[in-house]
Order: C-alpha cells, then structure tokens, then sequence
C-alpha cells in the first residue's frame, strides 16, 4: 500500500512540474524570445529560429514534452484506482487539455511550420512573415491550453493531497 501511494505521488508531482515546464517554455517565446526576434528583424530572426529548432531536438526536451501526458494519463489512473475519482479525473483532464491543446498542435502545426521555415528560401523579410504570425497564433493556443493543463493538475494535486 506504501509502495503504491508513493507512485502515486511521485508520479503526481512529474505530472505538475513537467507540465509546468512545458507551459513555461511556451509562456517564454509567447512574451519574451518571439518579440525579440521581431525585434531583431528577419535577418537575425530567421537562421536564430532555425538553430532554435535544431537545439529543441533534446532529451529534456522530448522527456518533458512526451512525458507530459503519459505521466499525466497513468496518475489520474493511479489515483482513480486508489479510490479517489475527482482529483483522478481531474489528471485525466489536464492530460486531455494538454493533448487537444498542445502536443497535437504542436505536431500538426507548429512542427510543419518550422520545417517549412527551414526549407525556405528567398528574402528573410518574406521568409519571416510567412513563418511568424502563424506561428505565434498557434504557440499562443499551445500556451493557453499548457497553462490550463498545469492549472487543472495542480487542482488535481491539491484535491488529492486532502484526501491523505
């Protein structure tokens, strides 16, 4: 029973910091790395974004971003079998959100797009603004909906820990 509690909670809390991590990167390029690469024009932007998609290919990264609604998925699980169904459901839910929100946009979209970034050519300036609104739109959603996720398993977290 020990044994199956600390799972438990130890996968509830990679769920919450995984999620966070992933909300807070793309927190970071919505309010800060995408309006300095505007900032820095298409000349700087482009081959910055290119390297950025290149250095994102890691394993933190893949972990973080994979993990995220597996870790999520196999706690509200956990928890719904040790007889709690809110706070399990609720993980349940975040992993949801995070999957409609962002991992499938992220995959549809978002990766599509910096291929196509990195296969253009032509001037920067053309380059850059058939690559950044849409994208931003798009990373805007992913943070929305990361942002909802980890708001929904810290409830989770929280509902969880008074039942202990």
């Amino acid at each position: 029973m020990v044994e199956m509690f600390a799972l438990t909670a130890i996968a509830a809390f990679a769920t919450v910091v995984l999620t966070g991590w992933i909300a807070g990167l793309f927190y970071a390029y919505s309010v800060s790395v995408m309006l300095a690469m505007d900032a820095a024009g298409p000349e700087h932007a482009v081959p910055v974004m290119r390297q950025i998609n290149i250095k994102i290919q890691n394993p933190v990264f893949f972990l973080s971003f994979l993990g995220t609604p597996l870790v999520g998925i196999i706690t509200g699980v956990l928890v719904l079998i040790d007889g709690h169904p809110l706070p399990g459901v609720l993980f349940l839910a975040a992993a949801a959100a995070y999957l409609a929100g962002t991992f499938i946009p992220t995959i549809a979209v978002n990766i599509p797009l910096n291929n196509a970034l990195d296969r253009a050519t032509g001037p920067a300036t053309d380059v850059w603004a058939a690559f950044a609104p849409r994208w931003n739109r798009w990373n805007t959603l992913r943070t929305v909906f990361s942002a909802i996720s980890l708001l929904v398993a810290a409830l989770a977290l929280a509902f969880w820990a008074c039942t202990w």
